[in-house]
């Protein structure tokens, strides 16, 4: 087990982010108040059968938030990523250019980015040769170009990360967000999750029979938090939306020893006022047999899973929080790895 408790004081000063829901927090909110799910029926021709859901953004303009040219070179998953940043800055109240930029910087968690630009650069290759394919897509093919677009457009060159780790790829991001505040490595990071979603994940999780099991049910989208030092913060008068208390991460449960890997998580830690799920939620029980609390919210049920949606379902757990109510954000991967992140809420708004 894994257990940060962080001596410099990180708080989290702004929050926002794009969803099947609508754009930024509210409209989250807002449907899971009234228990709306935004998922919408997949096309049969997409999935091959019927029956199935996926929570596309399709409420996202990109150039409300990017100009057209810019935008033209960015992949779906860094127009999220880029146009859910700035939101969140403007949260933190933080204009661009206002911190310097070796004292900012970018942690993501991104689990499909880049597929649909390897496949369309592919497919120009296959059908073209070397004369088929576009130098315009090939930087977009990877999935660190959100964390990579997010930089340049906002001028950003304190450390730059992308994590792929399954269900916890967002909450991966924002422990090393807390670690580079904690070295000193910056005094702000950009820090949470985003993924696209498109067709041939799709059918690539019914090929291999996902589509009923961990493939069902997924959405798009980004979720960004303002990770800052809590001196720096307090410095610059921010309002304080949160403070992170502690990060607890098991990486495997050894089999016939599940409960022991489950109480290492949650070592010391057993009331919370409100929690949130987010990942394999139909594995949490075992967990949140352990813990007490009569408010356990599961997101993803109304606006689609994904593998870094951690930093989009964190940010409703902020936003739901009352001043000093303590708040418990649970992440579950089928076989691992899984987190643990407390937080406090912060002052009132």
């Amino acid at each position: 087990m894994t257990r940060f408790s962080f001596k410099t004081g990180i708080v989290i000063t702004g929050c926002s982010a794009i969803s099947a829901a609508g754009i930024g927090l509210e409209p989250l909110i807002k449907a899971l108040g009234k228990g709306d799910i935004c998922l919408k029926p997949i096309p049969e021709e997409v999935a091959g059968t019927t029956g199935q859901l996926w929570g596309r953004a399709e409420n996202f303009k990109v150039t409300d938030f990017i100009a057209p040219l810019k935008a033209r070179k960015l992949d779906r998953a860094s127009q999220f990523a880029v146009a859910t940043t700035g939101m969140a800055l403007a949260d933190a109240s933080i204009a661009k250019g206002e911190i310097p930029a070796d004292r900012i910087g970018v942690a993501l968690g991104c689990g499909f980015g880049g597929i649909a630009n390897s496949s369309e650069l592919l497919t120009g290759y296959y059908q073209g040769g070397i004369a088929g394919l576009s130098p315009m897509l090939f930087p977009n093919t990877v999935a660190n170009a959100p964390a990579g677009n997010t930089s340049i457009e906002y001028a950003l060159k304190a450390p730059n990360i992308t994590f792929i780790q399954r269900f916890c790829s967002a909450e991966s991001a924002i422990l090393a967000a807390c670690r580079f505040i904690e070295e000193g490595r910056a005094d702000v990071m950009l820090a949470g999750g985003v993924d696209e979603l498109t067709p041939q994940m799709i059918r690539g999780f019914s090929a291999t029979g996902q589509l009923k099991r961990f493939g069902a049910g997924f959405g798009e989208g980004a979720g960004i938090l303002v990770l800052e030092r809590a001196e720096h913060a307090i410095k610059r008068g921010a309002v304080i939306k949160a403070r992170i208390d502690s990060i607890n991460s098991v990486g495997f449960l050894l089999p016939g020893d599940e409960q022991r890997g489950i109480e290492l998580l949650f070592e010391g830690q057993k009331k919370f006022d409100r929690i949130t799920v987010s990942g394999a939620a139909e594995s949490a029980a075992p967990f949140l047999e352990q813990l007490e609390s009569e408010y356990v919210l599961y997101p993803g049920l109304t606006f689609g899973r994904s593998l870094a949606m951690g930093g989009t379902v964190i940010g409703i757990l902020i936003r739901l929080m009352q001043p000093a109510e303590q708040g418990l954000h649970l992440a579950v991967s089928p076989e691992g790895p899984y987190f643990a992140i407390t937080l406090e809420g912060g002052d009132p708004v």
